[in-house]
């Protein structure tokens, strides 16, 4: 969860209903993805209100840091906000042929009385599961649709009148449309498939692999995080999921060989941050973006690739950097996982990396992530039957019979677990729906697009810097997908009016709406991280910016040239990873001030960040310019420490 809200832990009755309830709410999505579709506007008004039933019923009305105080019951008043949550989705089953016809006609009062009340659910619903900024947003949003004749210059519009707004933004344009059609489908399946690799303890192996890989080297638990930065971002998706998950195995192992507070709760922020731009799993905005372009998912995954590779290519170094200069040494080799075992576990992969291979292949998302989950659940089962019939040496009936009972209960526990997940990506898409249908009702998107075509016609630069800025400030605290799905719809057909390719435009605001959780002034991940860590919060999210830098160039580089989103000629695209990867080197020793096994002076770091900067950028004139200088600095620092010799 990115929001500290007071989940209830129900308990009684009302706990195995609740389970019961999920789970068939997990099911019933699978049902209608994989075997029998449904209406696709009664499925997301379903989706939608019986998840926000759940969702009032987990949650309750008054966010408690840490959730505590909750309570075990469900009050009743929530009972009473149920009601209306069913009756939302029923209004759709029964009337759904008036509905479409009502669409051109005009609306009755019984769509009306619906819509209003679908969005005040949606607004409590979100503001219970992601805290008031994210209502907040929706709601000066929808304010906009009444008060826009009293508002100045490009903000003009002639009012919208209440019916036509609340019938707008509740349909097909709003609460409805593409951003919940995505979470109905894309997410909530992958989210599933997240579960199920939690509950057979996939993540667990992932850290431990990451352990015994590099825990040895210079600043080993920093680098371990890192490294299953990368792995557990493949099945969370989420910054704050992440360094929840992770954090507290991380972050005590750097403290304890020598890191600082701030620094490793950085470190666990960055890289919790970019699992969500790591293939294939990629943040649930990236979903969004696949269902907007009308591209297949594959193609989002492949141009996320490069990026991500640069992102935790410049944490590592980062890290060795800093270990470097801090004199931090590693774990010892009794304090690591052994390969063996890894070997003989080696099997929790599988499902990952089965999913991979089927999206590579071309087959579906959903039918990826279905034989994903398929895969764990079989995994699973074997484990179970292994640690019965032959650790415990129980007999084969018993055996079976205990296993089977053992495999229902973990996908009970997944299924339910994973309902809990998506309740906050269920409420803020429906939120961010509002917003989105807001934009497209008062055509402030096409007046923004126009002011972002003034600002190119000066300088294109100038434009992509604005682009950047409002990105990242619309992604400020609130959850990344939410802040994709606005800054998108706001920034998205102004870039691509002045020429922007529309994926480039798209990746350009993804990344920056999601490096938006390590951004000061709301850092999501870094507080998140700093909390655990017991860090100063600001000093943390200054340190994450630092480790992150590179990320925040990136864009603007595969905005020159989109060879660094693997697009273009195989030549072109190796050429442009290599000479970046140099870029990102340089640009991490100019920031660190620090180069092999010595300092780099103030002069010094300033041609070290100007020649990674012209590495970075992919043209053929500025690398050979930035590697001349790199080389010729590489040198500097050889000959003035020999001790970097022995390194």
């Amino acid at each position: 969860m990115e929001f500290a809200s007071a989940r209830r832990e129900l308990a009684g009755w009302q706990g195995y209903a609740w389970r019961a309830a999920a789970v068939a709410f997990v099911l019933w999505h699978m049902w209608i993805l994989l075997v029998a579709p449904a209406d696709p506007t009664v499925a997301r008004a379903a989706h939608v209100f019986l998840g926000a039933a759940l969702g009032f019923a987990l949650f309750a009305p008054v966010a408690v840091q840490g959730g505590a105080g909750a309570g075990t019951r469900v009050p009743w008043y929530d009972w009473l906000l149920m009601i209306p949550c069913l009756l939302v989705p029923l209004h759709y089953m029964l009337d759904a042929d008036g509905i479409e016809m009502r669409s051109f006609m005009g609306p009755n009062w019984q769509d009306i009385a619906v819509g209003s009340v679908g969005i005040l659910l949606v607004l409590e619903f979100a503001r219970r599961t992601a805290g008031f900024i994210m209502p907040l947003i929706a709601v000066l949003f929808i304010s906009y649709c009444f008060v826009g004749p009293w508002m100045p210059g490009i903000l003009f519009h002639g009012g919208i009148a209440f019916d036509q707004a609340v019938v707008e933004l509740f349909n097909n344009n709003g609460v409805l449309g593409t951003i919940v059609q995505v979470s109905a489908t894309f997410i909530i399946l992958f989210v599933t498939f997240a579960a199920f690799l939690t509950a057979s303890k996939a993540g667990d192996y992932f850290n431990d692999f990451a352990l015994a890989l590099v825990g040895r080297a210079r600043g080993g638990p920093a680098k371990v995080t890192v490294i299953s930065g990368i792995l557990f971002g493949a099945i969370s998706g989420s910054a704050v999921a992440n360094v929840v998950a992770s954090g507290t195995f991380t972050i005590p192992m750097m403290r304890r060989v020598g890191y600082s507070r701030e620094t490793a709760a950085a470190v666990e922020a960055t890289s919790s941050t970019g699992g969500q731009i790591t293939p294939p799993v990629m943040g649930a905005g990236a979903f969004i973006m696949a269902e907007v372009l009308g591209i297949p998912y594959t193609e989002i995954a492949l141009a996320g690739l490069i990026p991500a590779l640069l992102f935790y290519l410049a944490n590592y170094i980062h890290c060795d950097l800093n270990a470097r200069k801090s004199g931090i040494m590693g774990l010892r080799r009794d304090e690591l996982p052994r390969w063996v075992d890894l070997g003989r576990r080696a099997y929790m992969a599988a499902p990952l990396i089965l999913m991979i291979v089927m999206l590579v292949l071309g087959y579906s998302p959903f039918r990826a992530a279905a034989t994903g989950i398929a895969a764990t659940i079989a995994i699973m089962l074997v484990t179970f039957l292994v640690h019965r019939l032959v650790l415990r040496r129980e007999g084969l009936v018993a055996g079976v019979v205990g296993a089977m009972v053992e495999l229902f209960q973990a996908i009970e526990r997944a299924l339910a677990g994973s309902a809990k997940e998506v309740m906050q990506l269920i409420a803020v898409c429906a939120a961010a729906g509002l917003v989105a249908g807001v934009i497209g009702l008062t055509g402030v998107g096409g007046r923004f697009a126009n002011m972002l075509l003034e600002i190119a016609s000066s300088s294109e630069f100038l434009a992509m810097l604005f682009a950047m800025v409002v990105a990242i400030i619309l992604g400020m605290g609130v959850p990344t997908t939410a802040a994709y799905a606005i800054a998108a719809a706001v920034v998205a057909p102004g870039l691509i009016n002045i020429g922007v390719p529309a994926l480039v435009a798209h990746m350009f605001i993804f990344y920056f709406a999601i490096l938006s959780s390590i951004t000061p002034p709301v850092a999501l991940a870094s507080f998140a991280a700093a909390s655990m860590a017991g860090a100063d919060m600001w000093k943390t999210s200054m340190i994450a910016v630092k480790l992150g830098l590179a990320t925040f160039i990136v864009p603007f580089m595969f905005w020159i040239s989109p060879a660094l989103l693997a697009q273009g000629e195989l030549v072109v695209i190796l050429q442009a990873v290599a000479t970046a990867g140099c870029g990102v080197f340089l640009l991490a020793c100019a920031t660190e001030g620090w180069m092999l096994n010595g300092r780099l002076i103030l002069p010094l770091r300033l041609v070290a960040g100007a020649a990674g900067l012209a590495l970075m950028a992919p043209e053929g004139m500025t690398d050979l310019v930035g590697l001349a200088v790199g080389v010729g600095l590489l040198a500097w620092q050889y000959r003035a420490y020999p001790e970097a010799r022995a390194a």
